[in-house]
């Protein structure tokens, strides 16, 4: 079963003045570490807000945890926490009193909460009794991802949570949501930090101006663009003519001793290279390659489709 299944989701803003999703299909595998990749308004925030109860959807059949939200939104409720982009949070209460009252919200009994459990988790022992409008950026960002945990959802929703968060803040929250999905929480996951999505997500979806454009495993999205770049240092001054014995490349000199060599694998090896290369007597000193990042194919895909 799907944890989150979405078949021909469209959603139309103002009787036909804005399409945000046409006709999106996504199925997300129960357990799965999902990506949601796309440009500022590209419609990953309305898929969002639908999946929370928060926008009602045009056309389409959306369900989460196996239970049309059509049929039964309520129930879905108890199957995904969703962590917002923006930092709202009550600032009446004390972050111990804000997630006891959310795990009341849920129904969970007092025996079977997990307050403390996650305050830790989040590292917010030393805030517990602080109020929210004490709190830094990153402190108030690990609330919202604490809200979300407090009825122990299967689906766990992250709509950019490491927007303006220092570097240590974001190596705890990453390993803690690793270690919930390795215990069998699905992830969902927006982010504009790309070599975040390429680390984490096993598998990522494109999504632009409202239309799923790429959809795959990870590592079969990285292949998508098959140019490699092979760097060459060389012990002396590298000729300027280079180029002329590889014109089917593209090859740059980054100094007088080192060369860039970009090539397709699947048309020219790296030894016939090397080969060219040594062929001019040009003692090589060092040898690395490059191949392109998700952000590249990011680039690649929503400048094309």
């Amino acid at each position: 079963m799907f944890a989150i299944e979405i078949n021909k989701l469209g959603k139309t803003y103002k009787k036909g003045a804005k399409v945000a999703l046409k006709s999106v299909d996504l199925k997300i595998k129960k357990g799965s570490f999902f990506g949601l990749l796309g440009p500022n308004g590209a419609g990953k925030s309305t898929i969002i807000n639908i999946l929370a109860g928060l926008v009602n959807k045009s056309s389409g059949t959306v369900k989460i945890g196996g239970i049309d939200i059509d049929e039964n939104q309520q129930a879905t409720k108890f199957k995904i926490g969703i962590v917002p982009q923006e930092l709202v949070i009550d600032p009446f209460f004390n972050v111990r009193e804000t997630l006891e009252i959310y795990a009341g919200y849920f129904g969970v009994r007092k025996a079977d909460r997990r307050t403390d459990e996650i305050i830790k988790a989040l590292g917010l022992q030393d805030k517990a009794t602080a109020t929210p409008r004490s709190l830094s950026g990153g402190m108030r960002r690990r609330l919202l991802v604490a809200k979300a945990l407090v009825h122990n959802p299967e689906i766990l929703v992250l709509d950019e949570p490491t927007a303006g968060v220092d570097v240590e803040l974001r190596n705890q929250l990453w390993d803690y949501v690793r270690k919930l999905n390795q215990a069998g929480t699905t992830i969902l996951l927006t982010t504009h930090y790309l070599e975040e999505a390429e680390k984490l997500c096993d598998e990522i979806a494109v999504i632009n101006h409202g239309q799923v454009i790429a959809n795959d495993r990870t590592e079969n999205l990285m292949k998508l663009l098959s140019s490699k770049e092979l760097i060459i240092d060389a012990a002396d001054e590298i000729s300027s003519d280079m180029a002329s014995l590889l014109p089917s490349l593209t090859t740059k000199l980054l100094a007088k001793d080192k060369i860039s060599i970009t090539y397709d694998p699947t048309k020219i090896e790296v030894a016939e290279i090397l080969r060219i290369v040594a062929g001019e007597k040009i003692c090589i000193k060092d040898i690395s390659t490059r191949q392109p990042d998700l952000e590249q194919i990011f680039r690649h895909l929503v400048a094309t489709k």
